[in-house]
């Protein structure tokens, strides 16, 4: 345990903290009932952390994080949600730890190997992205999903962000970042008509934060790897 912590820098362990505090008065605040929603932020911004370090052991806290979060869309309606994690984002976490782990930087197992990816790749990306839309549109439409274009929108972001999580590309994280404004978009909405969702929306907020960092640190860890 005591070299797991030492590899986070103390701003790092701030900032999950401060992350994991700021939930957890959320849920008191707001909820004090759903705790199924509060251990899935707190295994959801324990997975940032560890990803933002390109740490494997972030893909599986986000295999666990898919399942719960699945859940939890759907007793809200939110299929487009529930469909995306449970059928995209989950089966692409278990490809990309496949892909961490093979690709590991001068052997350490927990850093992954930044990749550079070219023009084709974002190619193949805006591609199978707008394949994707427009299949999910008319999905989540069939299934009556709540706020259909915000939650179709956030289907399109979340395929791009696991799409470069699984090509190791530090830009993961920003598509990553533009799904948590869609998803604390949705989640306002949803806070209307149930004021406990504001934990969940709270959650993201924090998620939004530790994905910025993700990126900035991707980008050191991408010029360190290449000195």
């Amino acid at each position: 345990m005591k070299k797991l912590i030492g590899c986070f820098s103390k701003f790092e362990l701030i900032l999950w903290m401060s992350s994991v505090l700021l939930i957890v008065v959320s849920f008191l605040a707001f909820d004090r009932e759903n705790i199924m929603t509060l251990l899935a932020s707190l295994i959801g911004i324990t997975a940032l952390i560890f990803c933002a370090k390109g740490n494997p052991l972030g893909q599986v806290l986000i295999i666990i994080f898919s399942l719960f979060y699945g859940y939890i869309s759907y007793t809200f309606a939110y299929y487009g949600e529930m469909v995306t994690y449970l059928g995209m984002s989950m089966p692409m976490a278990v490809l990309a730890l496949i892909s961490w782990l093979k690709n590991p930087y001068n052997g350490n197992k927990s850093e992954v190997k930044v990749n550079r990816i070219g023009k084709t790749d974002f190619a193949i990306m805006c591609i199978l992205s707008t394949i994707v839309t427009v299949v999910f549109y008319f999905v989540l439409e069939y299934f009556n999903t709540a706020n259909l274009v915000p939650s179709t929108f956030s289907v399109t972001t979340s395929f791009m962000a696991v799409y470069l999580t699984f090509r190791r590309s530090p830009f993961y994280a920003l598509a990553y970042a533009v799904n948590d404004i869609v998803l604390i978009v949705l989640w306002v909405l949803a806070s209307i008509s149930d004021i406990r969702y504001i934990s969940v929306v709270v959650c993201f907020v924090a998620f939004l934060f530790n994905d910025i960092y993700g990126f900035v640190n991707w980008q050191k860890m991408k010029k360190r790897q290449s000195s």
